[in-house]
């Protein structure tokens, strides 16, 4: 409640363990109306192939739970504007 009071719908999910804690996290907000991106190279398991099949999970059928990506690809997408008022003479 705290975060849709203050605006917020979307959520970057890190953590451990992506099949259990992570899955249920991105559910439970989606199901709360958040948009969830987890970033793949930000949460782990204890068994790698717990870990396909816990990021399989959250983008299943075009991302019926959220989206995976990786902190460079939102470190990028931060940076972009700051570049972009940069190269236009901004601050």
């Amino acid at each position: 409640m705290i975060l849709k009071h203050r605006g917020m719908n979307q959520l970057v999910v890190t953590g451990v363990t992506t099949e259990v804690c992570v899955n249920t996290t991105v559910r439970e907000a989606n199901d709360r109306g958040f948009d969830c991106l987890v970033l793949e190279d930000c949460v782990g398991s204890y068994f790698p192939e717990f870990q396909a099949s816990g990021l399989k999970m959250i983008k299943a059928q075009g991302g019926i739970f959220g989206w995976v990506g990786t902190s460079s690809d939102v470190i990028a997408a931060i940076r972009k504007p700051v570049l972009l008022a940069k190269a236009a003479g901004g601050a």
